[in-house]
């Protein structure tokens, strides 16, 4: 079977084209709710997707000049409608910022002593007293100058406020993530065409990158992986797990018939993320023992898929691949089985990380979140097959994110 995967639910209603307004307004409706329910009056955040969450401004997060010289800083009120940015995109006019001209700032140098007192001084007016502030990332500086913001040592974690908000997709949510695993498969599909003896990595990056931009991606945030994976493991690089070494980077290595090409990359569209994960051959058809490894992945997945649904505990999903697999697990240990999709490319909910079992426990799927499955079956010797799915959980069950085929499988 080479077509993506069949729904298991009735499709749901997302629009063709996302309505970005109503989208913030209703994304910041969440957020001031949980703010309310847990007693918290600002949130100051660092953290660049959940920046791009709460304020609704998008920018190359993969600029490595604004990465090293500025971090966006997003503060979220609990009584005003609209979110405050403070960034040098501001002022520059080359970014999508959603905001009034009066909740737009230069930017906020929080590395620096000097910056955090600045900050604080723009921070000061737009707070009632004794307002209590929720962070997610600490600066050195902000660790220095702690008290000018936060009455008690440890405030609030203003990233899981974010991260509760964020877990289930409204349908406009869903419309930007469809449109960018469609980009992302259609530059796929063009980089899959060129596939050749002959042909570096490098290549293959540089196509799918123009394909990407052309079709109105904003950024590239994983770097393509086409790594020729080793037929044993202890061909490869070593690693400190002891497991397989994936992902690595593309180098100008040219292709070989036979190589196999562990693919996974992942762009930004309207600030959300999409991702892709593939097993190619390269100039030959997959012999008996590799598509033999394929259909044990089906077997996998489809036994997961089966008890994938709303209610269902990432547990339940970890046992069933385990089960499938014949009492191992299918997944990189220093990854895992499934995690969740949006505006950061694995965020909640998490399936079978390193956080453990109990963990996977209490972690209950919730109708509208998008997750990622990505099992591997190894067979030392042959190499391997990993693919990724993109599904979005419903009452029902799950509904395919994607149709993009399992060829040359």
């Amino acid at each position: 079977m080479s077509a993506g995967l069949m729904s298991s639910a009735a499709p749901a209603r997302i629009p063709p084209k996302a309505d970005l307004g109503r989208m913030q307004r209703e994304r910041l409706q969440k957020i001031r709710s949980l703010m309310r329910g847990q007693g918290i009056d600002a949130l100051v955040l660092l953290g660049n997707t959940n920046v791009v969450y709460a304020t609704g401004a998008i920018w190359p997060l993969a600029d490595a000049g604004r990465a090293l010289f500025e971090q966006p800083v997003g503060v979220v009120l609990a009584d005003d409608a609209c979110p405050h940015l403070f960034s040098s995109t501001t002022h520059d006019g080359q970014f999508h910022l959603p905001l009034p001209a009066d909740h737009l700032h230069g930017p906020a140098f929080l590395e620096f002593d000097e910056g955090v007192q600045l900050f604080a001084s723009q921070l000061a007016p737009l707070l009632p007293e004794g307002a209590v502030i929720a962070l997610d990332e600490w600066t050195h500086a902000l660790r220095r100058d702690a008290s000018l913001f936060f009455a008690r040592d440890l405030p609030a974690d203003a990233g899981r406020v974010i991260s509760q908000a964020k877990v289930s997709k409204t349908p406009d949510e869903l419309s930007c993530m469809r449109e960018a695993l469609r980009i992302t498969e259609e530059a796929i599909a063009e980089v899959q065409a060129t596939v050749a003896p002959g042909v570096r990595q490098t290549d293959l990056t540089a196509k799918f990158l123009h394909t990407i931009f052309d079709a109105g991606a904003d950024a590239n945030v994983l770097d393509p992986i086409w790594q020729v994976m080793p037929a044993r493991m202890a061909d490869g690089p070593w690693t400190t797990t002891g497991g397989l070494a994936c992902p690595l980077l593309s180098t100008q290595r040219r292709l070989a018939e036979g190589d196999v090409l562990w693919v996974d990359t992942g762009i930004s569209y309207a600030g959300f993320h999409s991702d892709f994960g593939r097993t190619w051959i390269v100039g030959r058809e997959p012999d008996a023992r590799q598509r033999s490894q394929f259909e044990r992945w089906r077997t996998i997945m489809d036994c997961v898929l089966d008890v994938t649904r709303a209610g269902a505990t990432a547990a339940d999903l970890t046992a069933a691949a385990i089960s499938a697999a014949g009492g191992t697990k299918p997944w990189m240990p220093h990854f895992y089985l499934g995690h969740g999709l949006g505006i950061d490319s694995a965020e909640m909910p998490y399936v079978g990380s390193d956080i453990g079992e109990a963990f996977d426990a209490t972690l209950v799927l919730a109708e509208g979140m998008v997750l990622v499955l990505e099992p591997i079956v190894w067979d030392d010797g042959a190499a391997g097959y990993r693919a990724e799915e993109v599904l979005l959980i419903t009452g029902e069950g799950w509904e395919p994110m994607t149709d993009y085929p399992y060829l040359p499988f």
